[in-house]
């Protein structure tokens, strides 16, 4: 599924009908070049579940945040600084994509043979100044079902309001 969001809001539109989908132990991975709106769609996501988007910042320097105000924690990676997917190894990151809480992964990538056997992928890549264009993969059962249910809530929200 692709989706061409027109500007910052759609992007946060779009994050807050994914966090509506978002169940315990999901996993979403962020894939794309600086700029592409990677840390815009985890503020919706974020919204979504009840956290401040202002709240969410690019960790950068911390490789992971903790949002637990919300309707189910939210795990933020930002894994830009990491120099070698084994670096990931000592944070125990695997009790944080299986607990209860949904993790959000900026720059997955980086995570090479570390990346969990099923998640939702979406690539964000830079159209224009405004426009930025993500692109849905389901990687496993469970998210195929998610991503037909953003999938339809997308279709609503684009048919109804003009996201």
């Amino acid at each position: 599924m692709e989706i061409l969001s027109q500007s910052v809001n759609q992007t946060i539109k779009i994050g807050r009908i994914i966090a509506r989908n978002l169940k315990s132990g999901d996993i979403i991975c962020l894939f794309g070049e600086l700029g592409s709106g990677k840390t815009v769609l985890v503020k919706g996501i974020a919204q979504g579940l009840g956290i401040k988007r202002d709240e969410v910042i690019s960790p950068s320097f911390v490789l992971i945040r903790q949002h637990h105000q919300g309707k189910l924690p939210l795990y933020h990676f930002d894994l830009y600084r990491l120099k070698t997917a084994s670096a990931i190894l000592g944070l125990g990151y695997e009790e944080y994509f299986y607990d209860q809480g949904a993790s959000v992964i900026e720059w997955a990538d980086r995570l090479k043979y570390l990346l969990p056997q099923n998640f939702l992928k979406i690539e964000l890549s830079y159209k224009s100044d405004t426009q930025r264009l993500l692109n849905f993969t389901a990687i496993g059962n469970h998210y195929k079902g998610l991503l037909q249910n953003i999938y339809k809530e997308v279709y609503i929200e684009r048919r109804f309001s003009q996201i």
